[in-house]
Formats: C-alpha cells, sequence, structure tokens
C-alpha cells in the first residue's frame, strides 16, 4: 500500500496533558503537508487550531476524555462547545462503568444525544477495548450501531493497552454496516497500519506513521 493511502486514513494525534500551541500547530501543519484525515488535539487549542488551518485539514477532538465518567449532560456541552470552536469531528469516551453495570440503554441514550449535538459532523466511540471482555465489546459493536455513531473506536491510547488485530476483527463482524472502526494506541509501524487497513479499520489514530514518513524523506 502506497504511503500516500495509509496517511489518507490516519488521525494524526497530539493528546499529551504538556502539549503546548507550538506543538499543536506542528501537528496541525504535518495534517495539511501530508493530507491526513484529520489532526485529533485537546479541546483547549480546537477555536485557535481551526483558525490557523483554514480548513486545510479537519480538526477532531475528544470528549469526556480519557476516563469517560463525566456526566452526559458534560459530554453534550463539550460537544456543542467544541464544534462551536470549530471541530470537524468529535471522539467520545464511553462511561466503562456503566457497561460493566448492564445500563446498555444509558450508554445508548448517551451516545444518541452526543451524536444529536454532532449533528452531520462525524462521531467516534472510544469504548477502551483493553479493559472489556469480547462480550463487552460485542455489546458496545451494538450499541454504538443502535446509537447511529460514525466509528466505533478501540482506544485512547491512556490506558493498559491500544489496538489489537483481534478487537478489529471482531468488531467487523459485529458492528452494523454503516458503521466504521478506528484502531487507536500502539499502532508503532507501517506495516501495523497496513494490517490494520486490511481488517477493515477506515481511521487510525496514531501520531507515529507520520514520524516515520518524516524520517524517509
Amino acid at each position: 500500500m502506497q504511503i500516500e493511502e495509509i496517511l489518507k486514513h490516519v488521525d494524526h494525534t497530539l493528546l499529551a496533558q504538556q502539549a503546548t500551541w507550538e506543538q499543536i500547530r506542528q501537528i496541525v501543519d504535518d495534517g495539511i503537508k501530508y493530507q491526513t484525515a484529520s489532526v485529533c488535539i485537546p479541546a483547549s487549542y480546537v477555536k485557535q487550531a481551526a483558525e490557523y488551518a483554514k480548513s486545510r485539514v479537519a480538526i477532531c477532538t475528544v470528549i469526556g476524555f480519557p476516563n469517560g465518567y463525566s456526566t452526559t449532560a458534560s459530554k453534550v456541552f463539550e460537544t456543542k462547545d467544541a464544534i462551536l470552536n470549530g471541530a470537524d469531528e468529535i471522539d467520545m469516551v464511553i462511561n466503562i462503568g456503566w457497561l460493566k453495570d448492564g445500563k446498555d440503554g444509558d450508554l445508548l441514550e448517551e451516545i444518541r444525544q452526543i451524536k444529536e449535538a454532532c449533528g452531520e459532523h462525524i462521531l467516534k466511540v472510544i469504548i477502551e477495548t483493553c479493559l472489556l471482555t469480547d462480550e463487552e465489546k460485542i455489546r458496545m459493536c451494538r450499541i454504538v450501531t443502535e446509537a447511529g455513531a460514525d466509528f466505533i473506536k478501540t482506544s485512547t491510547g491512556f490506558s493498559t493497552g491500544g489496538a489489537t488485530f483481534a478487537d478489529i476483527e471482531l468488531f467487523s463482524k459485529n458492528i452494523g454496516p454503516k458503521v466504521r472502526m478506528k484502531a487507536a494506541g500502539g499502532i508503532s509501524s507501517i506495516e501495523d497500519a497496513e494490517k490494520f487497513l486490511a481488517l477493515g479499520a477506515d481511521r487510525l489514530g496514531t501520531s507515529r506513521i507520520v514520524k516515520i514518513v518524516k524520517t524517509m524523506e
């Protein structure tokens, strides 16, 4: 697979707590130069980044991040605020405790409300697969599908593990036809990226791929 094709699927990501505007601006510059699918950055930088990017690259941000246990009202507010500030895409973290408590209806309603707040903007639902059983992952595939979200996403990159090939294979067997998949966390090589895409992932959450490409120039 050509490098340019891989980059079209990359959400070039910087979500470190210590990220500065200079670092965010570099991420945006890289996203523009390499034509990545988006740049994924902290919400506090969305307005500045959107004004700087001038629609040359999609701006993605995260809500309820990284633990997911904010109230639904808080997440909805975060979503509306991010879009008002210029975000093109939203990545939300589910309430994992609710999933383990069997509160599937509450999870479904939360995702529905956030998708409603997104409108036509893309919503990706982070389920943090490293903390879930296969049965819980399958339930989330159903919930994400029924709630009308655009993507199911493996990981925040802030927990005990990232994307695995097995999780993408599991997703592909259990999501609805309109739901796409994002593999995030631990994607450290071109070979990994190619395999995730071959398995059906549509997005890759990583900054490593762009770094590798820059070393090849």
